[in-house]
C-alpha cells in the first residue's frame, strides 16, 4: 500500500512539472523577439502586433506659413512745397538722418561734378590759351590747375561720405535708389526672418500683412528685397515689403505681422507621433509583415502642423507605426 501511495505521488509530481513547463513555454511564446541589435521586433501572433496602428505614407505637397513680426519703417508723402523729392517719414531717426545726408551729398556731387569741375576745366583751358599768347603767366595756370584739383578732391570726399550713408540705409533694409524713386502713397514694412529661411523667400513674392491697429483687416504686400547682410548676433535677415498706402492709414512705427505662404514641395511626410529621437538620430518603425516591425533611421525636414517632412529612409507605400511607438522604442533600445 505504501508503495502504491509513493507511485501515485510521483505521477502527480510529474504531471505538475509538465504543466508548469508548458505554462512557461506559453509565456515565452507570448513575448516579442528583438533581434539584430534591436532593429527587428517580431511578435508571436497577428493579434499582439495589431495593437501598433500604422499608416501608409506617400508623397504630398505641404504648404507652410512663415510668420514674422514687422513694423512700418517708412512712409512716402508728396511734398507740399513742390520739391523735387517726396517726403519720406522714417520710424528710425538714424535712418532719417542718413537719408537726409545722402540727399545732401548727392546734391553736392551733382554741383561739383556738373558745374564746379566743368567751370574749372574751362578756366584751365582758357588760361593755357592766354599763356600761349603771352597774356597769362605760369603762376596763373598753376592757380587754375590747383583750383580744378581742389574741386576734384571735393568730389572724391563727397563720394566717400556718400558710401557711409548708403551703408546705413542698406543695413536698415533700404536701397537708396528705391527711396529716391519711391512714389507718394507707399509704405515700406521691414521684418526679420531667420537665416535658414532665406532660400524659401525671394524678391517678388506676395505676402499678407496684418496690423495691430486694424486686427480685422488683411492687406496684400510684395517683397521688394532681401537684405544683403545678416545680423551677426541674432542671425536674422531683413525683408523689405512695399504696401499701397494711398489712403494714408499706415503710419511710420506701426506694428504688424507678415505671413508668407511657402510650398515645401512634393515630399514624403509622416505623423509627428511616428518619430522617435535617440542620441540625435531620428527613427520610425516600419511594419514589414503582420508580425514584424523594423526600426529605420530617417532624415527629416521641417514640421508643418502635425506632419514632418522625410527626405531619406522611407519609400512611398511604407506602413509606419503611429500608435504604440514609445513601446516599440522601449523594445528596440532596451528602455
Amino acid at each position: 500500500m505504501r508503495h502504491l501511495i509513493q507511485y501515485i505521488g510521483i505521477i502527480i509530481l510529474f504531471l505538475y512539472s509538465c504543466g508548469k513547463e508548458k505554462k512557461q513555454d506559453q509565456e515565452i511564446n507570448t513575448m516579442p523577439q528583438v533581434t539584430n541589435n534591436g532593429k527587428k521586433i517580431s511578435f508571436p501572433t497577428d493579434s499582439s502586433a495589431a495593437f501598433f496602428e500604422t499608416e501608409s505614407i506617400g508623397n504630398s505637397v505641404l504648404n507652410n506659413q512663415i510668420i514674422a513680426p514687422a513694423k512700418v519703417s517708412a512712409t512716402v508723402m508728396k511734398s507740399g512745397e513742390g520739391a523735387s523729392q517726396n517726403i519720406i517719414l522714417f520710424e528710425n531717426p538714424d535712418l532719417a538722418a542718413s537719408y537726409t545726408q545722402l540727399i545732401q551729398h548727392l546734391i553736392n556731387i551733382n554741383q561739383i561734378q556738373n558745374k564746379n569741375i566743368k567751370q574749372k576745366q574751362i578756366e584751365v583751358e582758357r588760361t593755357k590759351d592766354l599763356q600761349a599768347h603771352g597774356a597769362a603767366t605760369g603762376k596763373d595756370l598753376l592757380e587754375a590747375q590747383t583750383a580744378l584739383s581742389v574741386e576734384q578732391t571735393n568730389l572724391a570726399n563727397e563720394k566717400a561720405a556718400l558710401i557711409e550713408y548708403e551703408t546705413n540705409l542698406k543695413a536698415g533694409g533700404f536701397e537708396p535708389e528705391l527711396l529716391k524713386r519711391a512714389k507718394a502713397g507707399t509704405s515700406f514694412i521691414i521684418c526679420d526672418i531667420p537665416e535658414n529661411q532665406i532660400d524659401r523667400i525671394k524678391k517678388g513674392d506676395n505676402c499678407t500683412v496684418q496690423f495691430t491697429a486694424f486686427p480685422n483687416e488683411k492687406f496684400s504686400g510684395k517683397i521688394d528685397a532681401v537684405a544683403d547682410m545678416i545680423d551677426q548676433s541674432t542671425r536674422m535677415v531683413k525683408l523689405r515689403i512695399s504696401l499701397n498706402n494711398s489712403s494714408g492709414k499706415f503710419k511710420a512705427g506701426m506694428f504688424a505681422t507678415v505671413s508668407f505662404g511657402i510650398s515645401e514641395g512634393d515630399n514624403i511626410s509622416i505623423d509627428k507621433n511616428s518619430l522617435v529621437t535617440v542620441q540625435a538620430k531620428n527613427y520610425v518603425f516600419v511594419k514589414k509583415s503582420n508580425k514584424e516591425f523594423e526600426r529605420t533611421e530617417v532624415t527629416i525636414g521641417n514640421q508643418i502642423g502635425d506632419r514632418i517632412i522625410v527626405y531619406n529612409g522611407l519609400t512611398s507605400g511604407d506602413a509606419i507605426a503611429v500608435k504604440g511607438v514609445m513601446q516599440l522604442k522601449g523594445l528596440s533600445f532596451g528602455y
